[in-house]
This record gives structure tokens, C-alpha cells and sequence, in this order.
């Protein structure tokens, strides 16, 4: 369940599937919580599973599938029209949604991209020579989420501008910055899982 959400399990109320849409239209904490981040965890899940082929973060996806659904005054959740139940109506919109996200995601593969060590350089113990020869490219490969690979190369290497890049991945500015900070700490477990491997190999 997203770590935001608090709900009162001792306080059930019986819903019809419009209640439940007219709740989360007008942002009702407790059912958004309830409905879209609890019981609807399973259903996304799975879809999420299905339609990527690399991991991702659950979380974030879901979030920003909340926030697609919220746009322009809720205006895809007016949609529903009763003519299927909300987890039918629901499956089919998460499904459309994330298969269009995949697709548009940009082909995040980083072959080409390495750090090179400064020739002057001064490097005197061989952990330290082998961080300053670590060749990002490795690093990459071992990052199961390659959105978060994508990320680290257009601000950080490529130094291009948070709203081109957020306008590329279609999040907020906002939300890449979350991104970001959660791909810079998923590098920094690769690259440490790294030296420690390293560092068994010369002891």
C-alpha cells in the first residue's frame, strides 16, 4: 500500500462502484487510500508486471497513474458510466495507460556511456583506482530499473534541463526529482555491491 495512506479499518462503509468514483473525483482521502491504493494494488500489479519487461518502481508508476487520472478536473474518471463494474473500467484504463507509457518511454540503453579517469590524476590504492576507472556502462547493466538509468544520463551526464526531461518521460518536474534522487541511490547500491565484489576478489 502507498506509504502515504492511512485508513481506518474498523470504519467499513459500503460503496456503490459511482460512490467510489464521485469519492475519488472529489479527493476523499480515506477511499482514494482504501479502494485505489489498497484493493487496487493486486489488479495494478499485475499489469504492471505484464506490460514491463524490466523492474519498476511500483509506487512511482501507480503514482503517476493516479495523477493522469486526475487531470483536467478528473476528467477520465468522469468517464466511467456504469456500464462495466469500477475494477473492469479500472483494469482497462491501467492497461491502456501503462502499455502507452512503455511505448513512449525512450530506449534507455546506455552502451555508450562511461566515466573516463583524469590522466593526472593521482590514484594510490586500488580501490580507489578501481572507482575512478569504473565504467558506467557496467554499472548501468546492473540497474534492473533502466527508467532510473535514463534519468542519471539526461540530467547528470547529459546536463539537459529538468523540464525536458520530465516533458520526455511525461511526469511532472516534480516527480523527477524524485526520480532522480531514487536512481542516484539505486546507482550507489550497484556501484557499492560493486567495490565490495571488488574488493573479495583482491583480498
Amino acid at each position: 500500500m502507498n506509504r502515504y495512506c492511512s485508513i481506518n479499518h474498523d470504519k467499513r462503509i459500503i460503496m456503490t462502484d459511482q460512490q467510489i468514483i464521485e469519492a475519488l473525483i472529489a479527493r476523499d482521502e480515506n477511499v482514494t487510500c482504501d479502494f485505489f491504493y489498497r484493493k487496487c494494488r493486486p489488479l495494478f500489479a499485475s499489469i504492471i508486471r505484464h506490460v514491463f519487461s524490466y523492474d519498476v518502481d511500483y509506487d512511482e508508476f501507480v503514482n503517476e497513474f493516479y495523477l493522469y487520472l486526475m487531470e483536467n478536473d478528473a476528467h477520465r474518471l468522469r468517464q466511467f458510466g456504469n456500464k462495466s463494474t469500477i475494477f473492469q473500467w479500472m483494469k482497462v484504463v491501467a492497461i491502456r495507460y501503462f502499455l502507452a507509457k512503455r511505448d513512449s518511454l525512450i530506449d534507455m540503453e546506455a552502451d555508450e556511456i562511461s566515466f573516463e579517469p583524469a590522466e593526472d590524476e593521482a590514484i594510490n590504492d586500488s580501490t580507489s583506482r578501481y572507482v575512478a576507472g569504473m565504467d558506467v556502462r557496467n554499472l548501468f547493466a546492473a540497474m534492473p530499473n533502466k527508467r532510473y538509468v535514463y534519468v542519471i544520463q539526461r540530467l547528470i551526464l547529459d546536463d539537459a534541463e529538468p523540464k525536458t526531461v520530465a516533458s520526455e518521460l511525461g511526469v511532472t518536474v516534480d516527480n523527477l526529482y524524485n526520480i532522480k534522487k531514487r536512481a542516484i541511490a539505486a546507482l550507489t547500491e550497484v556501484a557499492l555491491n560493486d567495490i565490495e565484489r571488488y574488493g573479495r576478489q583482491i583480498c
